[in-house]
């Protein structure tokens, strides 16, 4: 085709390598050429199974980072695909393949945006970095988690982070992610005494202990939210007991459920108020707390600005969000680093058949080109 530009070149080239996590496939390889060529330094960092890349271009000042994930999430059965999932096919504008939105696509975007940038302004202001992981789509405990603490040991700071997850809802740029609800998941396991249906009087049901402090799990209103978070939800996602007969009282009853909480609780607040309600309950019980990331916000600053200032100039106007689930940015926002995510159309991400508007890639190149030139330019 003599219209493929760059960034939909890239992105082909990117999306024909089978990265379901953790697997890179060479993915930053490629992304590590291109950004050596225009000067960029690149370090290779591995741990565990889990490739990382960091790349940056200048020397001193402060650092806009590009940060993103080469892993993708399985296809699921390919025979559901109307093409194959990893050979990259243009349909009616649309760029179909896995990752092509989630986030090849953001990827290429990012790459060509700093080529572009580069050659234009070659000794621009500050540092230009990209921070990029495989490890995004799975446990996230061996990529940028890692990354970030090995840049904290050397004392280095990311001062402005744009990271290319799928932010917007009906056309690339409607919406930016400028924060994240945290996520704390918790394991509990009540316990009773098994038994005979029919001798209630010799068991101990964990199942009956259980559901009304259940019942007021779900009720508590744990916060009413604030001006960028909506309130903190409570969600059971899943519940089981018994041996399968119908004529056991179980022994116990394990459940699994997840907060997403906002800025105005803490984890150690959630704990506590859950574990009061169960002890109120009377149960017999065994918990596993984990935290997935805590929230974060960018509410305003110089890379909100940048940002919302390139995507008006491609005639839209967006809105700041703080909606969907969790991304790396919880492990970069602590650092002290402004962080946005801007990414393309979220619609088919992690489906059969996930796609891309081809235009848009263009648009979404320029919105990173943009924020690059308000930032460093």
């Amino acid at each position: 085709m003599s219209d493929v530009t760059p960034t939909l070149q890239f992105t082909c080239d990117l999306i024909r390598c089978p990265s379901v996590t953790p697997e890179d496939a060479n993915c930053q390889k490629m992304m590590a050429a291109r950004l050596q060529a225009c000067g960029f330094h690149i370090e290779h960092l591995r741990f565990g199974e889990v490739d990382n890349l960091w790349a940056v271009r200048g020397s001193d000042g402060p650092i806009l980072c590009f940060a993103g994930h080469t892993d993708v999430v399985p296809t699921g059965p390919e025979s559901q695909w109307q093409t194959p999932p990893f050979e990259p096919t243009i349909k009616d504008g649309m760029l179909y393949g896995r990752g092509a939105a989630d986030m090849k696509g953001s990827l290429a975007a990012m790459v060509v945006a700093c080529e572009e940038f580069a050659a234009e302004h070659p000794d621009h202001q500050g540092r230009i970095a990209f921070l990029i992981t495989s490890d995004e789509e799975g446990p996230a405990v061996n990529g940028t988690v890692k990354v970030v603490e090995w840049l904290e040991a050397q004392n280095e700071k990311i001062t402005w982070c744009v990271v290319g997850e799928p932010s917007s809802t009906n056309v690339t740029g409607d919406t930016i992610k400028n924060g994240r609800r945290g996520s704390l998941g918790c394991w509990l396991t009540v316990h009773g005494v098994q038994g005979h249906v029919a001798y209630p009087h010799l068991a101990d049901n964990p199942i009956h202990r259980l559901a009304p402090a259940l019942a007021e799990l779900a009720a508590e209103e744990w916060d009413q939210g604030n001006d960028f978070f909506p309130a903190t939800s409570f969600q059971v996602s899943n519940i089981n007991s018994g041996t399968g007969a119908t004529n056991v009282i179980p022994g116990e009853v394990e459940v699994i459920f997840n907060f997403r909480f906002s800025t105005e609780l803490t984890e150690q607040q959630l704990r506590e108020r859950t574990e009061a309600i169960l002890d109120k309950h009377g149960l017999k019980y065994s918990i596993d707390w984990r935290l997935s990331g805590q929230p974060f916000l960018t509410a305003e600053g110089p890379l909100v600005e940048a940002a919302v200032a390139a995507i008006r100039d491609a005639g839209i106007e967006t809105e700041l969000s703080t909606a969907g689930g969790t991304s790396d940015g919880r492990f970069i926002a602590p650092t002290g680093a402004q962080v946005v995510e801007l990414g393309p159309v979220n619609a088919t991400i992690h489906k059969v058949d996930e796609s891309t508007n081809v235009a848009e890639l263009e648009q979404l190149t320029a919105m990173y080109r943009g924020i690059l030139s308000r930032l460093l330019a």
